[in-house]
């Protein structure tokens, strides 16, 4: 019994110490258990504004989708939209195309129509040289020789008609006969054992025109070719000066000098005529520079056209027999021609000229003008 009683106290203060060791535990759990509330706290606030976000999120995300739609909705009708104008402008392409094809079809007629158009109106002539002979000065230029010499040329070019094979042309003397034949549609023509029908047919003639060119010749002015540029402008101009004025050389008083670096040209005017004359008709002249220089000479003068008139028509004398077959002699087939049209019973007349052409031949028919009637003395 004393023995318990003794071991009491001992066992008392253990239960104090383990009784402060719980307490700490206790507030040790405690300050825990505090500190996993207001984490669970913070984490509960987190998850609020967390799922607050991800509320925002969806719905800026289904703003967005139901953007994207109508970007989507307005890009297919812009689509739709550009492919129907790229239809109409490839439509309008081909229709430009189709009019540029159009316009080039009848730029290249136009111009082949122009083409044509000049060919008939060109003038081509060979005119022969002729010998011109001088017999008396006129009164009214006899008074001064400081006037250009004159010369006026009328060029008038006759009408054609082009006569292919198989063709004839008929002049009879009056008019009236052959406005009777064109009224006809055939014409039966007996030649011998046949009988051939040909066709008569108005001419039109091919364009023809007449024109003067009035040409005027400086007594005074003459024209210099192929100067070297090997000096100044002002050197050569003296050069020219002294060179034209020697006697010695055909040359005469200056009295003015032109010159063109450019071109290499000039133009001497004498104070006296004649000099320029007999000048131009060497063709050169020496020049002394710096060497002696052979250099070209000519005439000064100016031309202008006058009166020019063109024609285009019918002749009233002439007609046209069409479609003939070559069944006879060329030369015995035009006498048919010619008897069976000189026949009143056939509506014929006298006839001035007649020209057949056989098939395979070709001939160009000069037309001239009816020269009027002259008074009987």
């Amino acid at each position: 019994m004393a023995d318990i009683h003794r071991n009491r106290p001992a066992d008392g203060k253990e239960d104090a110490a383990a009784f402060e060791e719980a307490k700490k535990e206790l507030e040790t759990w405690k300050t825990k258990a505090e500190k996993a509330d207001d984490v669970k706290a913070r984490l509960i606030l987190e998850k609020l504004e967390e799922d607050e976000a991800k509320a925002d999120a969806q719905k800026e995300m289904m703003a967005y989708a139901k953007k994207q739609q109508e970007c989507q909705k307005e890009f297919t009708q812009s689509m739709n939209t550009v492919k129907d104008e790229l239809l109409q402008l490839g439509g309008r392409r081909q229709d430009l195309l189709n009019k540029l094809k159009e316009c080039e079809a009848a730029l290249e007629a136009k111009r082949a129509e122009s083409t044509k158009l000049k060919q008939k109106f060109k003038i081509y002539a060979q005119i022969p040289d002729t010998e011109v002979e001088f017999r008396a000065q006129s009164k009214e230029e006899s008074g001064d020789n400081s006037q250009p010499i004159r010369g006026v040329f009328a060029i008038s070019q006759r009408p054609t008609v082009l006569l292919q094979g198989g063709q004839a042309l008929i002049t009879f003397e009056e008019e009236n006969v052959a406005s009777q034949i064109l009224k006809m549609a055939k014409c039966s023509v007996t030649c011998d054992n046949i009988t051939l029908d040909v066709t008569p047919k108005r001419i039109t003639m091919a364009p023809a025109v007449k024109f003067e060119i009035q040409l005027d010749v400086s007594r005074k002015e003459l024209k210099v070719s192929n100067i070297p540029t090997s000096m100044p402008e002002e050197r050569i101009k003296e050069r020219l000066e002294m060179s034209f004025s020697r006697p010695s050389r055909g040359g005469g008083e200056v009295d003015g000098v032109e010159y063109d670096r450019n071109t290499g040209t000039g133009q001497v005017t004498f104070l006296h005529p004649g000099v320029a004359e007999s000048l131009a008709l060497r063709g050169k002249y020496n020049v002394d520079l710096d060497s002696e220089v052979n250099v070209q000479v000519g005439p000064i003068y100016q031309h202008q056209l006058c009166k020019f008139q063109t024609f285009c028509g019918s002749p009233k004398r002439t007609i046209l027999l069409d479609d003939i077959e070559d069944k006879e002699d060329e030369e015995d087939l035009q006498d048919h021609l010619e008897i069976h049209f000189q026949k009143p019973s056939n509506y014929g007349g006298e006839i001035e000229s007649i020209q057949y052409t056989c098939r395979g031949k070709a001939l160009q028919a000069f037309f001239c003008e009816d020269s009027p009637p002259t008074a009987a003395t």
